[in-house]
């Protein structure tokens, strides 16, 4: 994977649904080899953010541009590895007959797709389970799937919405360190989630609140302008500076 590679860049950006405004006005970057957090309460607005950024949706006003080209974009989506906050997953199909599939999608195909399907299935510890039909899989093994199936090409860009979700704390941990190494290879991670203690793994963390963007910076950053120790902390903080 290139280093070169560009990330995610949102100008301005203004959404809503019918006559009711959800995003104000959001303007956020994520540069290549650098993890970045929306970390927010349910209906913060995050997974709306996400959905514009992967092209599932448009916005209203203002830009959004992923490895430079401007979204959405039916090829650009081909290239970007893209999880949901509901699993897009066939039940009847089997683990492995899912990433098959999703992979031929990519254009992967014969010993490439089946060497992919080995690294990204061993990346989330789902080796031995990829022959079960995915109706069987817990909550979890669904959304580690479908981290597996967003890997499969080799995405210069992840867009994450709550990926680690249902998964156990030390499998949890895993996937943080291999998110780690993937952008450290260059990829562009955006990440959403409102576990606080996974916002310190980010690079960055932007703090959303009702449609907002209410503070941005490294983890560490955060809590300093603050004065606290802990994010949670943070957000309060920055939650309380917010006119209502």
């Amino acid at each position: 994977m290139s280093k070169s590679l560009p990330g995610v860049v949102v100008r301005d950006v203004i959404h809503g649904f019918g006559p009711v405004e959800v995003l104000h006005g959001i303007s956020i970057e994520v540069e290549s080899g650098r993890i970045i957090g929306l970390l927010g309460p349910s209906g913060a607005g995050k997974t709306t953010l996400v959905k514009l950024i992967a092209g599932v949706d448009r916005q209203r006003s203002g830009t959004v541009h992923v490895s430079g080209e401007l979204m959405p974009s039916f090829e650009l989506m081909e290239r970007i590895g893209y999880v949901a906050q509901g699993d897009a997953l066939y039940r009847e199909l089997s683990g492995r007959e899912n990433m098959e599939f999703f992979g031929a999608l990519y254009g992967l195909h014969g010993a490439a797709l089946d060497e992919r399907i080995h690294t990204c299935a061993g990346l989330v510890d789902l080796g031995e389970h990829l022959h079960r039909q995915v109706q069987d899989y817990s909550g979890g093994m669904k959304r580690r799937l479908s981290l597996a199936t967003a890997l499969l090409h080799e995405p210069g860009v992840l867009i994450l919405d709550e990926p680690t979700v249902g998964i156990d704390p030390v499998l949890r941990h895993d996937v943080w360190d291999r998110l780690r190494a993937y952008a450290d290879d260059g990829a562009s991670i955006l990440i959403t989630t409102h576990v606080m203690d996974e916002a310190n793994h980010c690079d960055r963390v932007a703090m959303m609140r009702d449609g907002l963007l209410i503070a941005q910076d490294t983890p560490e950053g955060l809590r300093r302008t603050a004065g606290v120790d802990t994010l949670e902390e943070a957000f309060l903080h920055f939650c309380s500076r917010v006119p209502s």
